[in-house]
């Protein structure tokens, strides 16, 4: 199937994963823990099944990757290089404390790099979804549908006026550290995969991550920025890539940059 045949259906299957993620956020949900100590819900659960459920009958060839599959052991042969990664609510956090900045996240990867991303905020009623190399779009959700649909890209960044957007939820003194690179920089803060979705509106230029991320919370916004223009490096300044370590799936520190034409620190 080719890839832009695949973005109507998915844009259905993330409405209705949201839809159910928004019932469990409504309701007195439980919260359970996993292994690795991290909160998990039933919205996550039952978003990841929808949406695997979905894939396996869009794309049956394709393998799945499902934070919630991978948490319980469950990880199919992603050896053929093309897999989707599935983080069905990234900022769990958030979530649990009825915040608004949690997202559904689908991604597709090929050889190592996200080609195709898929970003939900359901409490924001945002959606956001790119196909890189041939652009990326947002649009506002309103009565289960897809409503002002606009073309979305990176900004050409101003280094006297630039917007550094960082996690809410893991400071840590490295982060600090760098951001004391640009005292006159203007600094936001929000949760899960909306920093880089951030970028790829154009409303911030720089984001820089000095802590643990997996690569299901990173796949979807990453090719989201890819296709509105920007990039993800890590430290030695190389691409961010996937099926790192198929054990953990961590990606190590990295920096996501907009339409940045001048010299930035790199992380240490």
């Amino acid at each position: 199937m080719e890839m832009n045949a695949l973005i109507e259906p998915i844009l259905t299957t993330i409405l209705q994963a949201g839809d159910v993620v928004m019932d469990v956020y409504h309701s007195d949900f439980k919260v359970y823990g996993k292994a690795d100590q991290s909160p998990v819900t039933e919205a996550d659960r039952k978003g990841e099944e929808i949406i695997t459920a979905a894939l396996q009958t869009m794309a049956p060839d394709i393998p799945i990757v499902g934070e919630e599959a991978k948490s319980e052991g469950q990880c199919p042969d992603i050896s053929g290089g093309t897999f989707w990664l599935v983080d069905p609510l990234d900022g769990t956090k958030e979530f649990i404390k009825k915040g608004s900045d949690f997202t559904v996240n689908i991604g597709l990867i090929k050889d190592g790099t996200p080609i195709m991303g898929f970003v939900l905020a359901p409490a924001m009623n945002k959606c956001y979804w790119g196909l890189v190399g041939e652009g990326a779009w947002i649009a506002d959700v309103a009565d289960g549908k897809l409503v002002n649909k606009q073309v979305i890209s990176t900004r050409a960044a101003d280094k006297d006026n630039l917007v550094i957007v960082a996690s809410k939820s893991h400071r840590s003194p490295e982060l600090e550290a760098y951001l004391k690179h640009f005292p006159g920089a203007e600094n936001v803060s929000i949760g899960s995969s909306l920093k880089l979705c951030l970028l790829a509106t154009g409303e911030a230029d720089l984001y820089p991550r000095l802590g643990p991320t997996c690569e299901w919370d990173t796949a979807a916004a990453h090719a989201v920025l890819l296709a509105a223009g920007g990039h993800v490096e890590i430290s030695d300044g190389s691409p961010l890539t996937y099926a790192k370590d198929l054990k953990t799936f961590l990606n190590p520190w990295f920096l996501c940059r907009g339409d940045i034409k001048f010299p930035v620190p790199k992380l240490k």
